[in-house]
């Protein structure tokens, strides 16, 4: 199965230039704790998590309302294609200990994988358990 069979094509995403106040409406109003962030052409150039908003502005005292997402964002990111296997998507969530990966088609930001997602299908749930394993490890070890 590939990724593309199971990944949300309805992705929500913020500009790099976006503030940081922006980027977190966005989550509460979507009820999400991460988001792509899209440079210029839609290109994925990193992601922004609620860890970040709390740590990177929150806790340093900055206005979020001056502070743009491309300065708080981890630009290292991992994603997959949506031709990807699946089984490939839950071996990277495992390797880099997330519960969702951008998918990029030809640069540009086209999904987001969850591990949730790959919950759904039955014969993934040895990478979907493994890669619960990897990242419920790390966790605890912070």
């Amino acid at each position: 199965m590939k990724v593309r069979d199971c990944m949300s094509s309805s992705t929500i995403s913020v500009a790099a230039e976006e503030s940081a106040a922006v980027a977190a409406r966005v989550m509460a109003r979507h009820n999400v704790g991460s988001l792509p962030v899209r440079g210029s052409g839609g290109k994925l150039v990193g992601i922004v998590t609620d860890r970040d908003l709390v740590l990177r502005v929150l806790a340093t005292g900055e206005d979020a309302g001056k502070m743009p997402v491309g300065s708080i964002m981890t630009s290292r990111v991992s994603s997959v294609s949506p031709d990807d296997d699946l089984a490939y998507a839950g071996e990277v969530m495992a390797r880099e200990q997330v519960r969702r990966l951008p998918v990029v088609a030809r640069g540009k930001i086209a999904g987001v994988v969850s591990l949730a997602d790959l919950t759904r299908y039955r014969e993934y749930t040895m990478e979907t358990a493994q890669a619960l394993t990897e990242i419920s490890r790390n966790v605890k070890q912070r």
